[in-house]
């Protein structure tokens, strides 16, 4: 299945990994660059030395293509990148910041930078500092998204219709057709976070996994859009937020709220009733945990008969 994105990260399918905080260590990684796609590092929950042990655990446990995601506000950001260099990792994905910050100075050392993106405005920003693709996250997605709400049906042919340089689409995407019809408006492959939440490599706690699991149709919202909006499953902390907005809250107070760790405490420790649990809408549709080998090998064959099905 070789394209435009298969061909800029040498890999076998145009599927990547997310790098999602909690969820995505090197386990999760390796397990998805071995099945032929991208796998990424989230390094949005790791201190810089344990981003390191990652990279290295993760060189160990593949030979293929693997890359790491970095969020850009990220406190440690030139101790990251300096060893992102240092341990020879060939390919970041970066998000949550201005693109022109850190493109050239990556590329400069060798490496290929992706950026993530929720609107056509932000789209064209990283095209002009000259990534070498974009990901078109939709708002459907899980964790800190876009303030447009823009969703990734309207979102990805927008986006095409203005960029040049090869297009990832994300949000909302878990099976073989969400894929093809990503691909058929103009995405040239597919960024897929959620699903793989629920496999047996992720590095989400169990109970967590569980109730990704058991999520139905409306269990997701998006919300605390005045600091940065994510979307998370509702549980006890989600009801708190919403009491809270009852009485016209200052920032301040939504952050005191929020404080500090939650997302840790939810999705890598498991408690269900006072973390941040972030997951996309797509959740409704996933209903068990797999190893990442067989979660590709589902979409695939899907994504290839439904192919030949409307016979694109």
């Amino acid at each position: 299945m070789s394209n435009r994105i298969t061909n800029l990260f040498n890999i076998k399918y145009p599927i990547i990994q997310a790098g999602m905080v909690w969820n995505s260590g090197w386990r999760l990684a390796s397990a998805a660059s071995n099945s032929g796609i991208l796998g990424l590092i989230g390094a949005g929950s790791m201190y810089p030395e344990v981003l390191r042990e990652h990279i290295q655990k993760c060189k160990q446990a593949t030979n293929k293509p693997f890359g790491v995601n970095v969020p850009m506000l990220y406190p440690n950001i030139q101790e990251i990148m300096d060893i992102i260099v240092e341990e020879g990792v060939k390919i970041v994905f970066t998000s949550a910041g201005n693109p022109k910050t850190w493109t050239t100075w990556l590329q400069e050392r060798g490496i290929t930078v992706v950026h993530v993106v929720s609107s056509v405005k932000f789209a064209l920003k990283a095209q002009e500092a000259g990534v070498d693709a974009i990901v078109a996250e939709g708002f459907e997605a899980g964790g800190h998204n876009g303030r447009d709400e823009t969703t990734t049906l309207t979102l990805i042919p927008m986006v095409k219709e203005h960029i040049h340089i090869p297009l990832i689409a994300a949000g909302g995407i878990a099976t073989g057709k969400a894929m093809l019809a990503t691909m058929i408006l103009g995405a040239d492959g597919v960024q897929i976070g959620s699903r793989f939440v629920a496999s047996e490599e992720s590095s989400a706690h169990e109970a967590f996994k569980k109730m990704v699991v058991d999520a139905k149709e409306g269990d997701t919202q998006l919300t605390l859009k005045e600091l940065a909006p994510v979307r998370l499953l509702k549980n006890e902390f989600f009801n708190q937020v919403q009491e809270l907005y009852k009485t016209g809250p200052t920032t301040e107070q939504l952050k005191n709220l929020l404080g500090r760790a939650r997302a840790k405490k939810g999705m890598f420790e498991g408690d269900l009733v006072e973390g941040e649990l972030e997951i996309g809408q797509i959740s409704g549709l996933i209903h068990d945990i797999k190893p990442v080998s067989k979660i590709v090998e589902d979409i695939l064959s899907e994504y290839e008969s439904a192919k030949k099905q409307h016979l694109f």
